[in-house]
């Protein structure tokens, strides 16, 4: 059992969110429950009433009712709320608890002075672009592409877009041009919103040659909004919309165009680092319900909150923030460099803006506790109460770096779920205690559960991640997929009727959850089977080294295989047998003498996606004789220059076989 680092005040269902919704089931529907586990029971049991208990308590604003609540309980295939209408803007936009004046986007950033827009200021704009869309002939089912960062214009364009039934997708700006084409190409979207450019740190960024090349590429486009971001006095070129055009003073009123429940809302993307990226297409209904239950019930967000979340808006955290609003949080945008000057920025930037719930990845934190940060040193945290981890699993030492470091009176959130989603469906609750090194609960409405070899079941030990029963916020499909074929390979190929993620997970008795990696990534060394989340846990607590990555190459007549270990290592620290020597001790005594690696190099860096995920899949691809750029599409990575060392390993490797027929050590 994991050390317990918080637990819930005694009035906690006084106090929060969850406990009004439990007093709200108690009155108006007769429901009881003693804990979060009898209350996760009957959400995952009885969908149907669940999920319009969520509709009817958040008082989701429709315009036809629904002939059911969920029609067909199957998946794929699911049909929830038949017949309802609805628009997840005018929804946002509603901003439950919050005054005309309030401050509902507190904007900073690395490239202009900080924006803030109240909520009237926000209608406002969401009314003069959704105008502007308009004269442009955008209308229901028209996409709308957004080439731009994590401002308060991405925002407002969501939402006008949203309010006209046009479809949203965005793209960061440090997606290279062959990213965001390989995604907008499949979508064909009629307009074209982007920056000229941003600045990352002190580092100005110009994209216009990119802008430029993605028009090229969309033969779609019927036109190009310019955002003067990089440069504020710059003119756009002579074929491109200013966005002050587009959000000019009218006449023109806020209205909502009224969409079926799944109708699509925006497309987001996988990843894209093995292949075409998959369009994952979201529906306006099961958005707001997620979002809704999420935000409000397990993060306990309302109208005294300021909601930030570190994200871009290629990652699927940028759509759950944005949605922060519908549950009457402000929300607070940052864009730039998380480590210029310093790992501080962040926590200086919660207290700057008076956030109270401060949500950020695995890895950023883990190099805060790396660096020996405190924050509480340098920055006045008192207002935060929550703090979110998410994009890798967080091991023990990061659940204490942050009771120790930020808070001890705060609740620390650790979650997972997916852009498939939309959603964590493993996360935390206001009820339940924070134990180090583990998820909390799984989430209302997801039944999530660990399923073994044979397919069954299992408690405490590890499985495949699967959800086996159906959510709103499941894709509406990909886009492009008529028959739904790609939609059932990506997640029905192995257990028919039931949604394997791709995730090793361990449930135990209490229901808390350890995720342990990609279940594509695992090390199965004679028998033992690891999740990497564990080997790097490990690894990466030797103050020598900074990052690690590790794959596994099966052997295919059924031997150890090899165990490849990828290090990269701290500034000063020099290479040689005796960090070979103690990094080989610290995994035979943490984890077993089958997880000791056959190789051990150094990199200067690991491989990640934009959203900082590893990338072991690709990476093992390369080694085992896959291009490069087969393996992993460049211009979906961070640091796409990574790639050249494992490539001019695997050409060693292969010329070394082919002169020995051995394998070089």
């Amino acid at each position: 059992m994991g050390e317990v680092l918080w637990k819930p005040p005694a009035d906690v269902r006084e106090r929060s969110r969850i406990g009004t919704y439990l007093r709200w089931l108690s009155t108006h529907r007769g429901l009881d429950f003693a804990d979060y586990d009898a209350l996760w029971r009957w959400s995952v049991t009885d969908l149907p009433a669940f999920w319009q208990s969520i509709w009817d308590h958040f008082e989701v604003v429709s315009h036809a009712p629904a002939t059911a609540t969920l029609a067909e309980q199957t998946m794929p295939g699911a049909r929830w709320f038949p017949g309802a209408t609805l628009n997840y803007a005018e929804n946002v936009l509603r901003m439950p608890g919050r005054g005309d004046a309030d401050p509902v986007v507190i904007a900073h950033g690395q490239t202009r002075p900080p924006v803030i827009l109240s909520a009237a200021e926000l209608r406002e704009q969401v009314r003069r672009v959704a105008a502007g869309l308009r004269r442009l002939g955008v209308g229901a089912g028209d996409r709308v592409a957004a080439y731009a960062p994590n401002i308060p214009e991405t925002y407002v364009l969501l939402l006008a877009c949203a309010s006209l039934g046009a479809i949203f997708s965005s793209c960061a700006p440090e997606f290279g041009t062959r990213s965001v084409t390989d995604r907008w190409q499949q979508i064909e979207p009629k307009v074209l919103v982007a920056v000229d450019g941003y600045r990352y740190g002190n580092k100005p960024v110009d994209r216009r040659a990119e802008v430029a090349a993605v028009r090229a590429a969309l033969p779609s486009l019927s036109h190009t909004v310019g955002i003067a971001y990089l440069d504020p006095a710059g003119l756009p070129p002579a074929d491109t919309i200013a966005w002050a055009d587009l959000a000019a003073a009218t006449d023109e009123p806020l209205t909502f165009t009224p969409v079926p429940f799944d109708h699509p809302l925006y497309v987001l993307y996988s990843s894209g680092t093995t292949g075409l990226p998959k369009p994952i297409v979201h529906g306006h209904g099961g958005i707001l319900l997620e979002h809704l239950k999420m935000l409000a019930l397990h993060h306990d967000l309302g109208p005294a909150d300021r909601f930030f979340w570190f994200t871009t808006t290629g990652w699927m955290m940028w759509n759950l923030l944005v949605s922060g609003p519908a549950v009457g949080a402000s929300i607070v945008l940052f864009d730039g460099d998380p480590g210029h000057p310093d790992l501080g920025t962040l926590w200086r930037l919660a207290e700057r803006t008076g956030t109270t719930y401060l949500g950020t990845s695995a890895p950023f934190l883990l190099a805060c506790r790396k660096a020996g940060l405190v924050p509480t040193q340098f920055a006045d945290l008192s207002a935060l109460r929550g703090v979110g981890s998410t994009g890798a699993p967080l091991p023990p030492e990061g659940f204490r770096w942050v009771y120790g470091n930020v808070g001890d009176a705060l609740q620390l959130q650790s979650l997972s779920g997916g852009t498939d989603v939309c959603t964590g469906f493993v996360g935390g609750s206001p009820l339940l205690p924070v134990h180090a090194g583990e998820i909390a609960c799984r989430a209302l409405g997801a039944k999530v559960e660990a399923r073994s070899g044979d397919g069954t079941p299992v408690i405490g030990a590890l499985g495949e991640l699967v959800i086996t029963e159906p959510m709103p916020s499941m894709p509406v499909g990909f886009w492009g997929d008529a028959d739904g074929s790609r939609y059932r390979e990506a997640y029905f190929d192995r257990y028919p009727g039931v949604w394997r993620h791709g995730d090793w997970i361990t449930i135990n008795s209490r229901g808390g959850c350890v995720i342990t990696g990609r279940s594509d990534a695992t090390l199965n060394r004679g028998g033992v089977r690891l999740g990497t989340a564990e080997f790097y846990s490990v690894v990466e607590g030797l103050d020598e080294v900074v990052d690690s990555l590790v794959v596994h190459l099966e052997d295919a007549e059924g031997g150890a295989g090899e165990l490849l270990l990828f290090v990269v290592l701290a500034v000063g620290v020099e290479w040689g047998d005796a960090l070979r020597a103690r990094i080989c001790r610290e995994l035979r005594t943490a984890l077993s003498p089958r997880h000791v690696p056959d190789e051990i190099h150094p990199v200067e860096a690991v491989p990640r996606t934009l959203s900082a995920k590893k990338l072991e899949v690709p990476v093992k691809k390369i080694l085992t004789g896959t291009p490069v750029d087969s393996a992993a599409a460049r211009g979906a990575l961070a640091n796409p220059e990574s790639l050249t060392a494992f490539a001019g390993l695997a050409q060693r490797r292969a010329a070394h076989d082919d002169a020995t027929g051995g394998r070089a050590l």
